[in-house]
């Protein structure tokens, strides 16, 4: 009798120590509204959302020792609410909620990383090599600065999604920058900052859209607005400007070749009859093989006497030893 006694309160004592592990709630949900990147000095609201109903709520901030804000609220809810009136350096960082109830408490929420936007200059975002894709590709996106950014963060416009953060790399014209490459997601923003203080930001991007074309429509790219090279790395300007003076080049080069073409047919027929005028030269120059009588006439007191004389050599012979009669002509 006396074991049987000793077995059932061992049972009772290992059931009793069974329903308080079991008293253990599930974890809530943490979110912040109206997101968790908040501007410089703006309002922003922490959730806390549990399973059952809770007497106490408590929000712990990451490296913080005690609670970081407790609310016990006049009747038991199953949320409560944290309003943060202005969001600095010192309120970013990284949330956990938890609550207790009748039962006990509850695990601690998953982590809820508050950022402060605003702190640093815009960076730059573009589509390479265009914001318009095919059904299925990708694109890659170019997020960067002049600021030397140590990291980047691609974000979702409009979803609570978690962002996208790449460590930067520096580019020829000594900029931070990070590639990042994606499907056909929209719209977008990125962020630069510091490893060193990594939930503060700066301020967003110009929201970027990607276009997907159909397989008949044109693939040429689309943009919302004319194209800018202010935000443009600087190798992209060189590449531009070598571009542009590379096709003027080569339109001077074409008008070139094209006067030139011309200039050599306007002089074609004086060098057709040039061999002509060389072959009457040679014709006047070259003497006849065989001799000619040549008669010449001499008038003397109106009297015609005619004569024959041998013609003379050409200038590039001997003169000949045989006199030559010529006619001589006498006014009186």
């Amino acid at each position: 009798m006396i074991p049987t006694l000793i077995a059932l309160l061992c049972l009772g004592l290992n059931v009793g120590r069974t329903k308080v592990q079991a008293g253990t709630l599930p974890k809530p949900i943490i979110w912040a509204e109206p997101g968790s990147g908040i501007l410089w000095r703006n309002t922003v609201t922490i959730w806390c959302q549990g399973t059952l109903k809770a007497q106490e709520f408590h929000v712990d901030r990451e490296g913080s020792r005690a609670p970081w804000y407790s609310m016990k609220p006049l009747e038991p809810v199953d949320n409560a609410k944290f309003p943060i009136t202005h969001m600095t350096e010192h309120t970013a960082g990284r949330y956990r909620c938890y609550y207790h109830s009748p039962t006990g408490w509850s695990e601690r929420s998953d982590p809820l990383e508050l950022v402060v936007t605003g702190s640093y200059r815009t960076p730059y975002l573009s589509a390479l090599p265009s914001p318009v894709l095919t059904s299925g590709g990708n694109v890659i996106l170019l997020c960067g600065s002049q600021e030397g950014f140590g990291r980047f963060i691609l974000t979702k416009e409009g979803e609570h999604s978690a962002p996208w953060t790449l460590d930067s790399q520096r580019d020829p014209s000594g900029n931070s920058q990070a590639l990042f490459p994606v499907g056909p997601v929209t719209p977008i923003r990125c962020y630069g900052c510091y490893r060193n203080s990594p939930q503060v930001w700066s301020h967003p991007s110009d929201i970027l859209e990607l276009f997907v074309s159909g397989p008949s429509e044109d693939h040429s790219p689309s943009f919302a607005g004319p194209i800018s090279t202010a935000g443009l790395p600087m190798y992209q300007k060189v590449l531009i400007g070598a571009s542009v003076t590379f096709i003027l080049l080569l339109f001077l080069l074409l008008f070139l070749l094209k006067h030139q073409g011309k200039c050599s047919k306007s002089d074609a027929p004086i060098r057709d009859s040039q061999p002509e005028e060389d072959k009457e030269m040679d014709s006047w120059d070259t003497p006849s093989d065989a001799p000619q009588d040549v008669t010449y006439a001499q008038l003397n007191r109106l009297t015609l006497r005619q004569e024959a004389s041998v013609p003379p050599s050409s200038l590039s012979e001997k003169p000949l030893d045989e006199p030559s009669v010529y006619a001589a002509l006498a006014i009186r």
